[in-house]
């Protein structure tokens, strides 16, 4: 028995040595190919170091990948009148986003209060979001606050509340190190349980972001509207002064790329600027803000009174200047929810039409000038026959050059331009800047046409004298015309934009004292006794002159009482400081001055001429000047 115990004992030893022995060479054996593995590693990063793709290393590619790109967004000008008080300009407004994902349920009722909104409109945005897959975690909820908002104050304090909020955690079970340890050895797999207490504590709301927006504001509402325009939803400029002017206003957005250097001193990126950010710049109109207002409170009362279609006006400085622009009727371009396009449309540039008898001092005018009248009292037109198809009436046989203005008189017109060649008419009209753009804004601008005079029959040149045949201008042009009664007898350019120096031209078209002789009995008109008598405004001189036509329709002169009412006056009569042109479109409801209940027919006497009165007259009152 102890012989096989003695003999057992070397084997059992010599077993246990020899794996031993194998224990070590296998520890041998991975370590030298761990260390190959760190070798072959530390080789691996040295070449792709150095390692090209494409035309450059791996290390610059790396190094672009870490760059990226800034942008900055230009900002609007403004439009400012000629005293700087603000036309158009960018105002600052907050925004409300919603996290749907992240807003607790129990905030929503503290929420809606804060933002002034039903719990259940708020509840049904939150739910219509969140059952959609893409964007469900970007809800707007509020736009165009204004700083002073009262709901920016509410979220401000509703973010620094905290209230107690539950909610149900799933957590795993813990296992023992004995059930750990059977699981590694695969003895045991039963997976681990699950228990879901209910965890308590105070939140602030989550999910509620204010962001920064702008939005394009006109603090004079519509009057001003089919002048400076809008801007669409790209905050492009579309109509009017935004549209015509849109590259200057707009500026350009700056870009810049952040690029990794690692050679840089004190900066981790080096900033290269690919696009140089240029904010829009302001645009100084001549547009007086308080003229405007006034034309067009004036022209908005006119129209609702008489049953137009519409009224325009413009309003000049004897140099030229616009002090006024007026469309009526127009939108609050601060309303985005409504807009139609007849409400920006430009009636003084756009329209071309016959100005009537707002033309006939210019006939005379050049008749004066030409010498073939002299203007004088006693002096008379014979009115009693028939020229063409003018006929006479049976009140005036014999006119001086007063009456006829006075009663604007076509057969006595038609008889001193009897008296003129078509060339003289041609040249004037041509020098009056009749025809021809006015430069002001050249997209919507309609010049009108002027026929050159070897076309015209007699009967276009009888019709020219009193504003018809052929010509067709603009209301822009027409008040220009104007300007040589303040200018004695030269006609400036006109002029919209500021400090600028385009188009500042004159022409001299009649003589100094023609002008000053037509512009004496252009004031007889605007008397008790003239077709101007309704223009009149107590303690002024005021000198001017109406005009009616009717409205061509699908080609034809209108016979239905479809007509333009104008009248163009300035004051005062001598050195003239305002000239203002006035147009009604289809004005349906006229009355008399001895009954305001008596309807008559609408001309340009009891129509436009009292909107020249009622735009003239608080313009009159502020300016102490006059």
């Amino acid at each position: 028995m102890s012989t096989q115990q003695t003999t057992k004992a070397p084997r059992s030893s010599s077993i246990f040595l020899s794996r031993m022995q194998n224990y070590w060479y296998r520890q041998g054996f991975v370590k030298y190919i761990f260390m190959l593995l760190i070798l072959g590693f530390i080789f691996r990063i040295i070449t792709i170091h150095a390692l090209d793709a494409g035309v450059i290393s791996l290390q610059e590619k790396g190094n672009k990948q870490a760059a990226y790109t800034v942008q900055s967004k230009a900002r609007r000008g403004n439009i400012l009148d000629r005293n700087n008080q603000v036309l158009a300009s960018n105002l600052i407004l907050k925004k409300v986003n919603l996290d749907p994902t992240q807003v607790q349920s129990a905030f929503i009722p503290k929420l809606s209060q804060a933002l002034r909104m039903p719990e259940t409109e708020l509840r049904q945005a939150i739910e219509k979001k969140l059952a959609k897959k893409a964007g469900r975690k970007y809800l707007l909820i509020k736009k165009n606050l204004r700083l002073t908002d009262p709901i920016l104050d509410n979220l401000k304090k509703l973010k620094q509340q905290k209230i107690k909020i539950c909610k149900t955690k799933s957590i795993k079970n813990k296992l023992s190190l004995f059930d750990k340890a059977l699981q590694f050895i695969k003895l045991n797999t039963q997976q681990r349980g699950h228990h879901n207490p209910k965890i308590c504590q105070k939140e602030t709301i989550k999910g509620v972001a204010l962001q920064s927006d702008s939005q394009r504001y006109y603090p004079k509402s519509a009057s001003l509207a089919p002048l400076l325009g809008r801007i669409n939803r790209n905050r492009q400029g579309v109509f009017g002064i935004e549209g015509e002017f849109e590259p200057v206003l707009a500026g350009k957005n700056g870009k810049t790329q952040l690029n990794f250097d690692q050679t840089s001193v004190g900066s981790y990126f080096n900033p290269v600027v690919i696009n140089k950010l240029k904010h829009g710049q302001n645009i100084v109109l001549t547009i007086d803000a308080n003229v405007q207002f006034y034309t067009y409170e004036a022209i908005k009362q006119a129209v609702e009174k008489h049953q137009a279609d519409s009224g325009s006006a413009i309003v000049l400085a004897p140099n030229g200047e616009i002090l006024a622009m007026v469309n009526y009727p127009a939108d609050d371009p601060n309303n985005k929810r409504t807009y139609d396009a007849q409400h920006y449309r430009n009636r003084v540039l756009s329209d071309k039409l016959e100005p009537g008898s707002t033309m006939k001092p210019f006939t005379l005018l050049l008749a004066l000038d030409k010498n073939k009248i002299t203007a004088a009292d006693n002096e008379y037109i014979d009115t009693s026959k028939p020229i063409g198809h003018i006929k006479p009436d049976s009140k005036y046989k014999q006119m001086n050059t007063r009456k006829i203005l006075q009663k604007s008189h076509n057969l006595g017109t038609v008889n001193i331009v009897e008296r003129l060649s078509k060339e003289d008419l041609y040249n004037t009209w041509h020098k009056l800047g009749f025809g021809q753009p006015l430069g002001l804004m050249p997209s919507i601008e309609n010049s009108g046409s002027l026929k050159y005079f070897n076309t015209w029959s007699l009967a276009d040149k009888h019709a020219l004298s009193f504003g018809h045949g052929p010509m067709e201008a603009n209301l822009a042009q027409l008040a220009r015309s104007y300007l040589v009664f303040a200018n004695a007898g030269n006609l400036p350019s006109l002029k919209l934009i500021k400090n600028t120096s385009i188009n500042e031209t004159t022409t001299r078209v009649f003589s100094q004292r023609s002008t000053a002789k037509i512009a004496q009995l252009l004031d007889s008109v605007v008397s008790d006794e003239g077709s101007g008598y309704r223009a009149q405004i107590k303690g002024y001189n005021i000198a001017g002159k109406t005009g009616t036509a009717e409205m061509v329709v699908d080609g034809v002169y209108n016979k239905d009482g479809a007509k333009r009412t104008f009248f163009v006056g300035f004051v005062p009569t001598q050195k003239p400081k305002y000239i203002m042109a006035v147009r009604l479109d289809y004005p349906k409801k006229c009355y008399t001055a001895w009954d305001a209940t008596l309807k008559s027919k609408c001309q340009g006497s009891n129509s436009a001429a009292m909107a020249f009165k009622d735009a003239m007259k608080p313009i009159l009152a502020t300016d102490e000047s006059i």
